[in-house]
């Protein structure tokens, strides 16, 4: 299993490169195909429409998992660490693990359902991937506290935990943002809010 282990130490690497060429490819995509406006766009926006949402999907989809592996990985090394050693109930480390794997499932909701086709399905899947995600380093961040000095050092420990507390106060604007915002198109043209207004004004008349 050791042996296992450390030849699975590419794996978190391999996550957050493969993670950020998939943002980066899909935006390039969808910007020189004029889908979207190159400031700023939503994640989600570089991956709704063809070709840019294909390599979104299947992107998106290896990289949940390569992050349920990672969180297997570290489910594993710390369970080890756990039996030599005792620091924590093997429950919390479990609780982790689910939770983790939960928001690697968001994952695949997201890549799998754009957010014009299937907007509920596609948000509840972002709502699951960031909130786990989020309680999941949170939860790995006190079992390093729990775990130190033995297995990590106090510094590596504030760092995770600042990480986790950037990542909370990043989700709960994120969710009272998204929760007041309804997309049911990428762009919007400025004659049709005319021909909407034009319309609503020849209806008011009629029922006069």
């Amino acid at each position: 299993m050791l042996c296992f282990l450390k030849g699975m130490a590419f794996v978190p690497f391999l996550l957050v490169t493969w993670s950020s060429a998939a943002f980066i490819i899909s935006y390039v995509v969808a910007v020189l195909s004029g889908h979207v406006n190159p400031f700023l766009p939503y994640i989600s926006d570089t991956g709704t429409t063809p070709p840019e949402s294909g390599i979104f999907g299947f992107m998106i989809n290896f990289s949940a998992f390569l992050g349920a592996a990672t969180m297997y990985t570290r489910y594993k090394i710390v369970e080890k660490q756990n039996q030599t050693s005792y620091f924590s109930t093997p429950v919390f480390n479990l609780v982790s693990l689910v939770l983790g794997l939960v928001g690697c499932i968001g994952m695949g909701i997201v890549a799998n359902f754009q957010e014009l086709a299937v907007p509920v399905v596609h948000d509840g899947g972002a709502l699951l991937a960031f909130v786990c995600g989020v309680v999941y380093t949170l939860l790995q961040s006190v079992i390093s506290y729990k775990s130190c000095p033995q297995w990590n050092s106090l510094f590596t420990c504030h760092i995770r935990m600042a990480i986790s507390a950037v990542s909370c106060a990043a989700v709960v604007p994120m969710i009272a943002c998204a929760s007041l915002i309804s997309i049911t198109k990428l762009e919007w043209n400025p004659k049709e809010k005319k021909q909407k207004d034009e319309y609503g004004m020849i209806s008011l008349s009629g029922r006069s």
